[in-house]
């Protein structure tokens, strides 16, 4: 495509401002264009607030808008697969917020659409465009034969009307933080793992407020992720590979332009890095827009989006909780 990608919104959520609108002032080649919310007034006052050009009364009219290149989804977990398909069947590219769909059948429907159409579909892991994970990826190699890797994301959410504790819109700590962190564990790990067991604490009924579960890689390399939205665990962004000659270790891989400590032992040497890099959605949004306008590197497309929902349901159920969106056992 040539000319500005014109992006719209589905969903004046929280994170939109500093997932999208505030980074693609610095994208010269992107716009963000139109912004659509089930309350037209409060999709009135985000364009106003945000200098958006034009408010639609509803998703599917802003879907067919056809100024409109691509769309940024950030609504609840539980209408990702809905609007991420209806965009897709719109003829729109898509940066879908994390997790792309509340369960793994979902992430397939995803997968076989984005294919069968030929646009793009991009999981905002934002965190995997940022070049501390290239840096990691780098060094992981020269610390040996893979033994152990242990990622966490917790964070305190005491709003308990939040969307994330609504079951029917597929929230739970797994989802929340903990899709990160089984995203971050699949991508140091380097292989798909297997789920060997999990214990959740329950905020109410079917709803995790912490989830830690066990699992073990191909190689027979272990690993733990810890997500937790209310418990003891208070604050945790943390990833750690350890293999035969040394080990990585990592605080705060979500955000590391903010600050990050990035520690690599090894030969009883400890060395401490520091890497260089924008904002995490900014390095995300140019390869969204890359990936569009010229193919470039896509490195959440959908068929990693259904690995990482196949570990999170086999968390839920390891854990004696059903799969989001999934029918109740009887």
């Amino acid at each position: 495509m040539s000319g500005l990608l014109h992006i719209g919104i589905l969903g004046a959520a929280r994170i939109a401002p500093a997932a999208l609108v505030s980074p693609a002032r610095s994208v010269p080649t992107v716009q963000v264009t139109a912004v659509a919310a089930r309350d037209r007034a409060r999709a009135e006052q985000f364009a106003a607030k945000h200098r958006i050009g034009t408010v639609h009364a509803g998703y599917a009219e802003l879907l067919a808008d056809p100024r409109i290149d691509a769309v940024y989804n950030p609504l609840p977990n539980g209408l990702h697969a809905e609007w991420t398909l209806a965009a897709l069947a719109a003829g729109k590219h898509v940066l879908c917020e994390k997790p792309l769909t509340a369960n793994a059948d979902e992430a397939r429907a995803v997968a076989d659409a984005a294919a069968k159409t030929g646009l793009v579909v991009m999981e905002a892991f934002h965190y995997r465009y940022h070049p501390l994970i290239a840096r990691a990826l780098e060094v992981i190699p020269q610390l040996g034969e893979p033994r152990h890797v242990e990622t966490s994301m917790c964070f305190p959410l005491p709003r308990f009307g939040d969307i994330r504790y609504d079951l029917g819109l597929a929230g739970g700590a797994m989802m929340d933080a903990g899709c990160y962190a089984v995203h971050a564990l699949r991508t140091l790990g380097r292989a798909e793992p297997v789920v060997t067991a999990a214990r959740a604490s329950l905020r109410k009924p079917g709803v995790d407020r912490l989830m830690v579960a066990e699992h073990r890689f191909p190689s027979g390399a272990t690993g733990r992720t810890t997500a937790s939205l209310w418990s003891h665990h208070v604050l945790g962004l943390t990833a750690r590979y350890t293999g035969s000659e040394g080990s990585l270790k990592i605080f705060n891989y979500l955000v590391p332009s903010v600050f990050h400590r990035f520690t690599i032992t090894r030969g009883g040497r400890t060395t401490h890095e520091r890497i260089p890099g924008e904002l995490t959605y900014l390095h995300q949004l140019r390869a969204f827009a890359a990936a569009v306008r010229d193919g470039g590197p896509n490195l959440t497309p959908p068929a990693d989006s259904v690995a990482n929902m196949e570990v999170i349901d086999a968390v839920y159920r390891a854990a004696g909780l059903d799969p989001r969106g999934a029918a109740p056992r009887p």
